[in-house]
């Protein structure tokens, strides 16, 4: 399976709030590592660019007096010429990082809650700090799909931090742009016999061909009651939804047809259980928590596999009935 990345989203794509990052006078002593990047190299790749601002606002909410989440690696990816400054409590929180929380609450939930979950496959910017923040139970096997690029520079920066994966813990990347993304997550170890998650935050997208070979991915490895979490870019509907159609009636009915049962969260909703206030902005993209309703391919070998011996074996008696009969 291949996945078209040659195209980037644009900034206004990305929805972020660039009046974020200017706000506030500089923070001093966060006691977070801050980048040494080499700026020129980033203006020519905008995929990176997009990567480093979700790094900047997952940073900016951990400097919060009570941040919706922690991550103390966000701020390594920062440059220095970027002006992080104190970020004051009554500040409604932005939609990413909600929606970043919301997915992290849902990711540890499901290891916890559901028995055998190991699998955790990230679908993500290729810096996504998740494998080296979050509290995984041991024996966790953490699969990251990402441009292979940027993945390669995050992980060198990471490790000068001393960012680790927990213990007993296994993480492998794989590369986003690979021929064969399902060959490659069996290779090291994936199996749709046994549950798994998945969490779909920052892929690069290019469009909605893109994001239904991601349905067909999940859809041809995820168990049967697997759980796909995540954000829906807002920008793949904009030439896609018809007059007599609703953007949830559009989502469900694309969820659907590849076996999901989908239900859209609002980021005010997920504010308000956080007692938060609701976010600021006009945000696009979309936050959904689908149930996989068929089985996997794996599944659906053995189960074809009995009806068939099953199936000879009625044959069998068969014949062996209408001999004696004679």
């Amino acid at each position: 399976m291949v996945f078209a990345v040659g195209l980037a989203p644009t900034a206004a794509a990305i929805d972020l709030r660039p009046s974020l990052s200017l706000h506030y006078n500089k923070r001093k002593n966060s006691g977070l590592m801050r980048a040494n990047l080499n700026a020129h190299k980033d203006e020519d790749d905008p995929l990176f660019e997009a990567a480093i601002r979700h790094a900047s606002l997952r940073f900016q909410e951990t400097l919060c007096p009570e941040p919706l989440l922690v991550d103390p690696y966000a701020g390594c990816f920062v440059p220095h010429s970027v002006e992080v400054d104190e970020v004051h409590a009554e500040l409604p929180p932005h939609q990413y990082c909600l929606a970043t929380r919301f997915i992290d609450d849902k990711l540890l939930a499901a290891t916890k809650e559901i028995e055998g979950l190991k699998q955790v496959v990230l679908l993500t910017d290729g810096i996504d700090t998740r494998p080296y923040r979050l509290n995984w139970l041991p024996s966790t096997i953490i699969y990251d799909i990402s441009p292979e690029r940027i993945f390669t520079r995050a992980a060198r920066k990471l490790g000068d931090v001393g960012a680790k994966i927990p213990r007993s813990c296994l993480f492998f990347h794989i590369p986003l742009e690979s021929s064969d993304i399902q060959q490659i997550l069996r290779s090291k170890g994936f199996t749709g016999n046994r549950p798994s998650i998945w969490a779909l935050q920052g892929l690069p997208l290019v469009n909605l061909a893109s994001f239904k070979e991601i349905l067909v991915l999940v859809s041809s490895l995820a168990m049967k009651g697997c759980v796909f979490v995540g954000e829906f870019p807002g920008r793949l509907t904009e030439t896609e939804i018809g007059i007599k159609c609703t953007t949830k009636e559009w989502i469900e009915n694309l969820f659907m047809s590849y076996d999901f049962r989908v239900d859209m969260i609002g980021y005010d909703e997920v504010a308000r259980n956080l007692d938060k206030e609701p976010a600021l902005g006009d945000y696009k993209n979309t936050l959904f928590v689908a149930e996989h309703l068929r089985y996997s391919d794996d599944q659906v070998i053995p189960i074809m596999e009995n009806w068939r011996r099953e199936f000879l074996r009625v044959e069998e008696d068969a014949d062996e009935e209408g001999f004696e009969e004679l």
